[in-house]
């Protein structure tokens, strides 16, 4: 054990922790910080508290707290014990505590000067998880404020070392070697023409094949797990073990995969990135990575976390061919090009900035603080995911208007629980015990939800499971009292009323409350339920409805009687498009779900108007059927503003008019109902006295209706947004004129469309003189022929301008 790596730097942490409060300790894979150096400190004598190790995951903090009870050669529970949720082994002797991440956060709330405790070694800290980050955050706070004697020690084999030392600029770092054996590590781009995890089962066949020792599979997750193993059990030999790993599987059977195997017998152990740290799985020297993770990703808008399959980090990749060298020399295979590899991201994004916030929100309140910053953090929580997080507390009843801690939120926050959790056993203890012993099963199904096909909650709650049965005793607070299934919908409803969820089609397609489409397959027995409750849901990338993992039928009447604050009576009024008028109607909603509606006969003015004009705001003003003298007003306008923006005229867009239509078109309304009626409005006068006597005059003078030839004929200007504005005139009328028009204060040339005496375009020009003096000549030569009763002079440039044939023309 003294041969570890650690050992070489353990006087300089203990140095460093008598005269630092913080202290960063960089030591990668295999070099005993974990395992060695929390008995070191502890053998010391340096401090007269306990120690409490941070373990991110549970299954780690229980290997490791057996681990350091054996080097001690004593049972867990003694001098080294552990605390974790629904279990824990503890007790006065145990002065070295190791602990999850949310039992400490607890630990911290319920006692925030952490009395009797003189050290927190947060381990793995480079997994950035959302607990880990605001356990520093608590932690530095309790420093600073009350316990200045209380020492906290960041170890990880890759720390962030930026962040760190920006956030901690006084804490000393220091590094330890590793203790591992050299990894040949080869990179070889998957082939893409294979389905994924037959190529994975292809590559870890021939890596079988080619080398001896135990194999380390890591894959996306456990989907990808179940079909890799069905690929190769059929194919590897029969001393070949197979044994799956990550998060879903019960203590027991995680164990499985670390242990030894027995002698003669080879194992490959099918792993997420759960195995990258922490845990020591016996016997591995080759490792086959297929560089791709699964990561959760918040979605604000849907209130949905979604499993993002992408590339993992690079220094996830060194941690995972690090499993290769604990024992001996060994072999990494990475599923990736080397060029690729080098151009993933260096580090994976922290959980606090792609996480669902409420519970870390719920503690900040807790803890006394209502602003984010009152706190440090090496990632300071994003404004709006903070927004998304206040939203759901104050729909739990957890905080105010004011965004302050209700009496229900403080109840809440003590059950060290996710928020919508934690609201669901408040209420059940506030009801019978019946209630609070089928919450408690319930929230720990949640908490820990099943893997497989079936996804009907009822069914799934009768099934018998370690945790579940551990967990809810814990939660029951060991009350007497009866689980009851008919009391899922109710309690359900306290928790997740955005998701109550209502038949689309009965081929499993639902519409939620929160107004988010999901789905179940048509196979499912609920596929064809008017109602049910959807708690646990998925994002798809692939599919714009979420995919349903959990569910339950309900009585809709049953949960609006129940709670009747979830149902909103309102007036809606909507436009019928076939018959081109509105219609008004008393609905019942949960949410943007209608359970019943009835017309209404004489319907609210007020709200009539208002639905007019949100029906026009989305249809825009063309539903209007606006002249086109109107619309060549906005061109006008939008011309002058571009064009001579000295002259400050209003802003008359369209979105604008939108925008204000309750200041300019709301009083003109009357008693209009119709799409006719709307359309006899005189729209036309009503847009342009929008603009004041003199800003019409100013406006007239810049961008004119029309164009006065010298024969006294008005001829309209069209304008266009993107074009030059045209004049379409006959030849003859602009004899005499030596240049065309300009307007805009002499900035902006018109086009001149000069037309046949039949009105047909002959030519273009913003140039008459030009013209007159070119290729008038070609234009004389044809049209003189084809009407000749009409003039077409030698030297149009000084000929009098004419509306009249030849002969009167004289």
């Amino acid at each position: 054990m003294h041969l570890l790596p650690i050992f070489d730097v353990t006087e300089k942490i203990v140095a460093a922790l008598k005269q630092s409060p913080q202290v960063l300790l960089h030591a990668p894979t295999g070099a005993g910080k974990s395992t060695a150096l929390p008995l070191y400190l502890l053998e010391q004598n340096c401090f007269d508290g306990k120690i409490i190790l941070l373990e991110p995951r549970r299954i780690a903090a229980k290997s490791i707290a057996y681990r350091l009870a054996s080097q001690l050669n004593e049972e867990v529970g003694n001098t080294v014990g552990y605390r974790m949720k629904a279990e824990s082994k503890v007790s006065s002797k145990t002065r070295l505590e190791v602990v999850t991440e949310g039992v400490l956060n607890r630990m911290l709330q319920q006692d925030p000067e952490l009395a009797g405790v003189s050290l927190v070694i947060l381990d793995e800290f480079h997994e950035r998880s959302l607990q880990a980050d605001l356990a520093l955050a608590l932690l530095l706070d309790v420093q600073m404020g009350l316990r200045d004697d209380l020492r906290v020690l960041i170890m990880s084999a890759t720390l962030d070392n930026q962040k760190l030392t920006a956030l901690l600029p006084d804490a000393p770092m220091i590094s330890a070697e590793g203790r591992s054996y050299p990894v040949e590590r080869v990179y070889f781009p998957i082939n893409t023409h294979q389905p994924f995890e037959q190529e994975i089962a292809t590559m870890a066949l021939r890596l079988l094949a080619q080398e001896s020792g135990s194999m380390l599979i890591f894959l996306p997750g456990s989907a990808e797990i179940v079909r890799v193993a069905d690929i190769l059990k059929d194919k590897i030999d029969n001393n070949v073990l197979l044994f799956p790993l990550y998060g879903a599987l019960s203590l027991a059977e995680q164990q499985k995969a670390i242990e030894p195997t027995e002698k003669g017998y080879r194992k490959v152990v099918l792993a997420t990135n759960i195995a990258e740290t922490s845990l020591t799985i016996e016997g591995i020297r080759l490792v086959l990575d297929s560089a791709i993770e699964k990561r959760a990703q918040f979605d604000l808008k849907s209130g949905v976390t979604s499993l993002l399959r992408q590339r993992t980090s690079q220094s996830s990749q060194t941690q995972r061919a690090g499993r290769a060298g604990r024992l001996e020399a060994g072999i990494c295979w990475h599923l990736i090009s080397q060029e690729q590899a080098e151009r993933v991201a260096s580090h994976q994004l922290p959980e606090i900035l792609s996480s669902d916030l409420s519970s870390l929100w719920l503690s900040v309140l807790q803890w006394g603080c209502r602003d984010i910053n009152q706190l440090s953090w090496l990632d300071t929580p994003t404004p709006q995911a903070l927004h998304a997080a206040k939203e759901l507390l104050y729909r739990l009843g957890a905080i105010d208007k004011q965004g302050g801690l209700t009496p229900r939120g403080s109840r809440m926050a003590q059950w060290g629980i996710e928020p919508r959790l934690a609201a669901i056993l408040d209420y059940a203890s506030e009801q019978s015990d019946n209630h609070l012993v089928t919450a408690a099963r319930l929230c720990a199904i949640l908490e820990e939800p099943p893997r497989g096909q079936e996804i009907n909650l009822e069914w799934i709650a009768q099934q018998k499971n370690t945790f579940w049965s551990r967990r809810e005793k814990q939660l029951s607070q060991h009350r007497k009292g009866t689980f009851c299934s008919e009391l899922l919908g109710s309690l359900l409803a306290v928790g997740f009323p955005d998701r109550i969820a209502k038949n689309r089609d009965n081929q499993g397609r639902f519409r939620l409350a929160n107004g988010q489409g999901a789905m179940m397959d048509d196979t499912q027995s609920m596929s064809n339920a008017p109602w049910i409750l959807a708690p646990l849901l998925l994002q798809n990338a692939h599919y714009a409805d979420v995919r349903i993992l959990l569910a339950l039928p309900i009585d809709i009447d049953e949960i609006s009687a129940t709670f009747p604050k979830l149902i909103e009576n309102n007036t809606t009024v909507e436009w019928d498009e076939k018959r081109g008028t509105l219609v008004a109607w008393q609905q019942r909603q949960l949410g943007r779900l209608t359970l019943s509606q009835r017309q209404l006969d004489k319907p609210n003015k007020q709200q009539m108007q208002q639905a007019l004009l949100n029906w026009l705001r989305e249809n825009g003003l063309s539903a209007l059927a606006l002249s086109e003298e109107t619309q060549q007003f906005f061109i006008r306008l939008s011309l002058a503003k571009k064009w001579c923006p000295e002259a400050l005229l209003p802003d008359l867009e369209e979105a604008v008019l939108l925008e204000t239509l309750e200041t300019w078109l709301l009083p003109e309304l009357g008693e209009v109902q119709t799409l006719k009626a709307l359309q006899q409005i005189d729209i036309n006068t009503i847009i342009k006295n929008q603009l004041t006597w003199h800003e019409n005059q100013l406006l007239q003078s810049l961008f004119p209706t029309h164009y006065l030839a010298p024969t006294g004929t008005k001829v309209i200007i069209n304008y266009d947004l993107e074009l030059p504005p045209v004049i379409a005139i006959r030849i003859q009328e602009v004899y005499g004129e030596q240049q065309s028009p300009i307007i805009a204060n002499g900035q902006l040339p018109v086009v001149m469309e000069l037309l046949s005496p039949a009105h047909r375009p002959i030519q273009k020009t913003q140039d008459l003189a030009t013209f007159w003096a070119g290729s008038y000549k070609e234009v004389q030569k044809e049209m003189k022929g084809r009407y000749p009763k009409h003039l077409w002079p030698d030297d149009p440039a000084n000929t009098a301008p004419t509306r009249r044939v030849k002969k009167y023309s004289q």
